[in-house]
């Protein structure tokens, strides 16, 4: 076994990247406190070439030097809006036909491993603050949840895990619907 060389990855441009396909998958940041946290969603977004991030209410936007620390440049192919109200976005969403999916520990969620996107539709992911999660609003206006089966005795996850590990399962099922 190699490493592979940079030059061998087949990375794509900024430019490229924000022509090229994307999953039809929005990622909402729902009071996300930790600029870290922010970073690395973003380059999580970029890997996984999701369509846009909505940032909303009192989560920080680039440029910053703290999320720039993690996104490693992501914040500039990656889509990106601020929206100050989560439900009025929601709202808005719900208008264009996109399934909102809040990611959290709630009554009815669906396990992740048994989601089954379906083919054609688009949907945004809601995704909550690191001591609260989702708000209550927010869940009340979803359509569907979302739970990642934990084990362990903790039953949280970092925000930024829990975005590659949902990014990595729906992405995963809706490449290979096409």
């Amino acid at each position: 076994m190699r490493k592979l060389a940079n030059e061998e990855l087949h990375r794509l441009s900024v430019q490229a990247y924000k022509e090229a396909e994307k999953i039809p998958v929005i990622v909402i940041l729902d009071n996300v406190r930790s600029l870290n946290n922010v970073g690395s969603v973003f380059r999580t977004a970029d890997a996984f070439r999701i369509e846009k991030i909505y940032l909303c209410g009192i989560t920080a936007c680039p440029p910053h030097k703290e999320i720039h620390k993690t996104a490693l440049g992501a914040t500039e192919s990656v889509a990106w809006e601020y929206a100050p109200d989560v439900c009025a976005l929601l709202a808005d969403l719900h208008s264009q036909q996109v399934q909102t999916i809040a990611i959290e520990q709630i009554e009815g969620a669906t396990s992740l491993e048994c989601f089954v996107p379906e083919k054609g539709v688009q949907y945004a992911l809601i995704f909550g603050n690191e001591v609260d999660g989702v708000q209550q609003e927010a869940v009340s206006l979803s359509k569907h949840a979302i739970e990642i089966p934990q084990y362990g005795t903790k039953h949280s996850l970092n925000i930024a895990v829990s975005v590659g590990i949902v990014l990595w399962e729906i992405g995963h099922k809706i490449r290979e619907m096409a």
